[in-house]
């Protein structure tokens, strides 16, 4: 069965109209009718009842139009991951990525564009929320965020990283030798949090629920070294990754390992779950292989 001829009936039924389905494929009216006629002696049988202006549809027509919809579609998709294959060695990529996250990604920035340099990655930042939003709207393939993503969104994702959260607080806020404090004593400290809209927060607020408490927040901010540099300056207590404490406070700050219950600082990667092109899947495979899943 000829391709293009299914495509021109498919393309008139679904318009109802020769006029429109040449206008749509951009080609004379004529040419359509001789394709259509062409698919009907191909099949050996009437596919349209012309009446006037107004189409109908045989009993066969019906059936070619159903199967043949799938039959394009099956070849758009074709189409499309034969491109992807190739996009594996050029093409475009842009993931979203969390300000707090981007410091922790440069050795796969670096193993990804040792692997693929012809792929011209972007990356585009914004919080995990906004990131979530974005993805499932369509407007970015993939991105990472901090668990749990938003069950509303219906997002695929897939746990790259974790980390345990810790407290942070001026010096000699607590005392001597103390290593660890246990999450319920967090509702008798004031807090200073990044704002609503980063994951983190709302994967703590949460976690505040869930102790049965309210907590009382000091500040918020859309800058982690900020936040920082309040706790340093006795304003609260920040709760960040270990990756940053060990990163920003060893030895400036008193720094205790949040326990009862530990919480964790997951990172994830997340798409829509309609499609993952080539590209995309190259990015997650390259931050398996650098990062693996840690718990520390």
């Amino acid at each position: 069965m000829d391709l293009r001829s299914l495509r021109y009936f498919v393309e008139t039924v679904r318009l109802n109209s020769f006029t429109q389905a040449a206008e749509s494929l951009h080609v004379t009216q004529s040419t359509i009718s001789k394709m259509v006629r062409q698919l009907e002696q191909e099949v050996g049988a009437q596919l349209l009842l012309r009446e006037g202006r107004k189409l109908t549809l045989t009993d066969t027509g019906r059936v070619v139009f159903a199967r043949g919809e799938d039959m394009l579609a099956t070849l758009r998709q074709l189409n499309l991951e034969v491109r992807d294959t190739q996009a594996r060695t050029r093409g475009s990529l842009t993931v979203g990525i969390p300000p707090m996250i981007n410091l922790l990604f440069t050795p796969v920035l670096k193993a990804f564009r040792a692997r693929y340099p012809q792929i011209a990655l972007t990356l585009q930042e914004g919080t995990g929320q906004a990131i979530e939003r974005q993805v499932a709207a369509g407007e970015l393939e993939i991105g990472m965020t901090v668990l749990p993503v938003d069950p509303a969104l219906e997002l695929e994702a897939l746990q790259i990283a974790s980390y345990p959260l810790w407290a942070l607080a001026a010096l000699g806020s607590f005392r001597k030798g103390q290593s660890t404090l246990r999450f319920r004593e967090l509702a008798a400290l004031p807090l200073v949090l990044l704002k609503d809209d980063f994951a983190l927060t709302r994967s703590l607020r949460a976690a505040f629920a869930r102790a049965g408490f309210e907590p009382q927040v000091a500040a918020q901010s859309g800058q982690w070294d900020w936040l920082v540099a309040m706790a340093s300056a006795g304003m609260g207590v920040a709760l960040l990754p270990q990756p940053f404490v060990h990163r920003l406070a060893i030895g400036r700050m008193d720094a205790l390992r949040l326990v009862e219950p530990e919480l964790q600082w997951q990172v994830a990667q997340v798409w829509n779950g309609r499609y993952l092109s080539h590209a995309a899947r190259a990015w997650l495979e390259v931050c398996q292989e650098v990062l693996g899943t840690r718990v520390d």
